[in-house]
């Protein structure tokens, strides 16, 4: 059996206006399983190679796979559903599955898709095998754990029970980046060779606003220092990778185990630029001289508001003066911040809004992203934005970030994109921000501005045809 995993033609992704574009870490995980199982495999990242769906035809004509495999996130399930679409008028014969965040919580609504044969829920690197040996031996589906499908002969939707979640992160092989055209991949638009990486999966962490405890559970479950740097030192020797971003929730969660790495980094001489994800409550200045020390230049935190009462709301167990004093030895230590809000949450007012933008200010990133509240599938905050009536948005390729999908005690929708649109303008055209950061990143802060501006002015997209069905509670 030919498998081909396809990441779908996208007009956007969720960092792209900032010249992010990162290479898709999980079907790469699971082409890494099969490849390492003598299973034919390839992947089509559309979206890297700005391909649009004749391109993606072209390609399935010339690849002839038997199971096309796509990925989505909740604003990507439309163009995934137009990608099987295509997939299906091209290969009326092979079977398409989806997998991912999007179709793992609405794995029903996914499978109603005409064009959708087998949904998978949750991590998929073992039901992706399971699930391909099962059809190359013709035995039944029934047996595979972790996928949705329509019985044949009873023609009902059957839900299997859930496979489990992976255990050992180190027996699994190294993400299949040879499959992918990694020259695409950028961080801010910058001349690198850089790829990401994950060390950890679940998340102890109850924020309102993410998914991904439900995803890959609330223990965490770490990858050793050694397969972690053995992993970096691979991409050095294989694909001349000078930057690497952790996609961990919270990369220094275990401040052990990240002094654990960078030491076994500086052990073994591995010159490498990284950044990571991060939150105030696990920063500290020893912890942050001894990252730098090995090679971190950059740290996304998630600030979320400057009011006391959302963050509580939000259950971000964090406090102003922690968020303060993080970016204050940052800053110290010369280590590139990037800012990141959400605007518009329950209980949000114009007044708060304004004062966590300009609290943004006061900390001086070097980046910020200013996101508008978007409850996506999977997380508490969807669960109670639902059951108060809260979203205004049904359309699933809204969930952008960008586009304003509630409405505030004293906000419009129109209001909020407006908020959101001066924010940034605001930060990034402010004529001493330009000046002291072009100093640091030259001609790329000019890309990344113009990328940030074109998209704080650019209007709401027009309604899609998909999903404008009523909401569900999942």
């Amino acid at each position: 059996m030919k498998v081909l995993f396809v990441n779908p033609p996208q007009t956007a992704s969720k960092y792209k206006f900032m010249g992010v574009i990162a290479p898709p870490l999980g079907i790469a995980y699971m082409a890494g399983v099969l490849q390492e199982n003598n299973i034919d495999v390839e992947i089509l990242d559309a979206s890297a190679e700005d391909m649009d769906f004749k391109d993606v035809e072209k390609e399935l004509l010339k690849i002839k796979p038997d199971l096309v495999a796509l990925t989505a996130l909740t604003p990507t399930i439309g163009r995934a559903l137009e990608t099987a679409q295509v997939v299906k008028e091209t290969l009326p014969d092979s079977i398409v599955v989806m997998g991912g965040y999007h179709p793992t919580f609405n794995f029903i609504e996914t499978l109603e898709d005409e064009n959708v044969d087998i949904v998978i829920r949750g991590e998929g690197e073992y039901i992706m095998l399971n699930l391909v040996q099962a059809l190359e031996n013709q035995s039944s589906l029934h047996d595979v754990k972790g996928i949705v499908f329509e019985d044949k002969n009873s023609k009902e939707i059957v839900v299997n029970p859930e496979a489990p979640l992976i255990q050992d992160l180190d027996e699994l092989p190294f993400p299949a980046l040879n499959l992918l055209p990694m020259k695409k991949y950028r961080l801010l638009d910058m001349d690198t060779h850089m790829t990401t990486m994950i060390t950890t999966r679940g998340c102890p962490m109850q924020c309102s606003f993410c998914s991904s405890a439900a995803m890959h559970g609330k223990k965490i479950r770490e990858r050793s220092v050694e397969n972690i740097v053995d992993e970096i030192e691979y991409l050095k020797t294989n694909y001349d990778i000078d930057t690497i971003a952790f996609m961990d929730d919270t990369f220094t969660l275990k401040k052990r185990k990240v002094m654990a790495i960078c030491d076994e980094i500086l052990k073994r001489n591995i010159e490498i630029m990284w950044g990571c994800t991060s939150r105030v409550d696990t920063l500290d200045e020893k912890l942050l001289k001894k990252m730098k020390e090995a090679g971190c230049i950059t740290i996304f935190i998630g600030v979320e508001s400057a009011d006391q009462q959302q963050l509580d709301n939000m259950c971000k167990n964090t406090t102003i003066a922690k968020i303060e004093n993080a970016f204050k030895i940052a800053h110290k230590l010369k280590i590139r911040t990037i800012a990141s809000v959400a605007l518009g949450m329950p209980g949000d007012t114009k007044e708060i809004m304004n004062k966590t933008v300009k609290f943004v200010h006061k900390l001086k990133p070097n980046y910020a992203i200013y996101s508008l509240a978007t409850p996506y599938p999977g997380t508490r905050f969807y669960k109670e934005a639902f059951e108060k009536n809260l979203i205004k948005i049904k359309d699933w390729s809204k969930y952008t970030l960008i586009t304003p999908i509630l409405e505030t005690i004293d906000c419009s929708l129109n209001d909020m994109r407006k908020i959101q649109a001066k924010a940034f303008m605001k930060f990034y055209l402010r004529p001493h921000y330009i000046i002291r950061q072009f100093l640091q990143d030259g001609p790329y802060l000019l890309k990344t501005i113009f990328g940030v501006i074109k998209t704080a002015l650019s209007k709401t997209p027009k309604n899609t045809d998909y999903n404008k069905r009523e909401l569900k509670n999942i």
